[in-house]
């Protein structure tokens, strides 16, 4: 097994980083700083630009012919090339529910899921957006609707419902859906990168940690990659379900991660800042990569 260590790249710029996503489209790394309502890219100098979108930025994928998605509190949003909004999509009026992560599937249809701000048992639902922009709901009764990511082939879609502490997996097509969820694989803690994402005042206890998959994105091998929150970790599991690397992160709340830069090879992970006090983990909403050895497929693009 491989064992990496990201390392931090920007200051703690944001206070619940997530739904890191590499577009040339774009030219390079978005993602959201979710409950500042904030869709967050580079400026050419490397500093943040914040792109604000309402209450909630919940993740953002490219448009084919220009412009994003932004998933926001209660709906979707598309704006053009030029970050204008053309269009908001209201999916629900329920104030205790808001939108969490999504993803484009092969049929550059997208996928976002909800979840409760109570995070209620099985209040969310996952719900497919077509390219015609309209939309169902395709999973009910799920918990905090988490990552969601297609491998090569387009035949697989993997998912994170994250209160089951297991990645799920789905055969997919475009005239079928989502079919036949069973568990791809439950991650074990890795217990090192769970004590090096612990404060130096804090005393690490083995076993005090649970296992949360978060966000996750599949590699051009059709290996998955999830993000852990809480356990300061991200893991490589292969394609049969065998754990291949683990990345240590160095803060707990990891949120997410994506496979970017030109040739695809750099590893981001959104870390997140959400109920920690003043002065806990001080590095925590920072942005932090590692370079891996397999790079990871093209961003698909929402079709609509």
């Amino acid at each position: 097994m491989n064992q990496l260590t990201a390392q931090r790249i920007t200051p703690s710029w944001m206070h619940h980083a997530e739904g890191p996503c590499w577009s040339k489209e774009w030219g390079g790394l978005a993602w959201v700083d979710m409950l500042a309502g904030d869709v967050m890219t580079f400026t050419p100098e490397d500093q943040p630009r914040r792109q604000h979108v309402g209450e909630v930025a919940a993740c953002v994928r490219p448009r084919r012919n220009g412009g994003q998605i932004v998933a926001v509190e209660r709906g979707v949003l598309l704006t053009d090339a030029t970050g204008a909004v053309e269009r908001e999509i209201r999916m629900w009026e329920t104030p205790e529910i808001r939108m969490n992560e999504g993803a484009v599937a092969p049929d550059g249809s997208f996928y976002v899921g909800s979840m409760a701000y109570e995070q209620t048992e099985g209040a969310a639902t996952l719900y497919r957006v077509a390219t015609d922009l309209t939309w169902e709901p395709v999973l009910e009764g799920v918990s905090i609707s988490n990552g969601i990511a297609w491998s090569p082939d387009g035949s697989l879609a993997y998912y994170n419902d994250t209160p089951s502490h297991e990645v799920s997996v789905f055969d997919w097509s475009p005239e079928g859906g989502l079919r036949n969820r069973r568990t791809f694989v439950a991650p074990v803690l890795d217990e090192y990168a769970a004590a090096e994402a612990t404060d130096p005042e804090e005393t690490y206890e083995p076993g005090s940690v649970s296992v949360s998959p978060d966000g996750l994105t599949v590699d051009s091998e059709g290996a998955v990659w999830v993000a852990l929150n809480g356990a300061g970790q991200v893991h490589r599991y292969l394609p049969d379900g065998t754990l291949d690397t683990v990345v240590t992160v160095g803060v707990k709340q990891t949120t997410a991660c994506t496979l970017g830069g030109e040739d695809l090879r750099t590893l981001y992970i959104t870390t997140s800042r959400e109920n920690l006090p003043e002065g806990v983990q001080p590095t925590a909403g920072s942005l932090y990569s590692v370079r891996v050895a397999v790079p990871g497929q093209v961003t698909a693009a929402f079709g609509g």
